[in-house]
């Protein structure tokens, strides 16, 4: 049984791991698509994607594509 437990928490931050990996979109970004334009805007801090598919990162650091 004691054997299962470290095996148990590994498994638990493996899966947390891989699950964070999977999407590094932040919480407070979220994405509106404007088709007229042609573009993705975030709701929360204003940042603009004009990329090929839905942005998957928070883009408020960089500046908008298209400038």
């Amino acid at each position: 049984m004691i054997l299962l437990l470290p095996l148990l928490g590994l498994a638990v931050v493996l899966y947390l791991w891989l699950s964070r990996r999977g999407s590094t979109l932040t919480r407070d970004c979220r994405w509106r698509e404007y088709r007229a334009e042609g573009a993705w805007r975030c709701a929360a801090c204003g940042a603009e994607w004009r990329g090929a598919g839905t942005p998957r990162d928070c883009l408020r650091e960089r500046r908008p594509a298209g400038d």
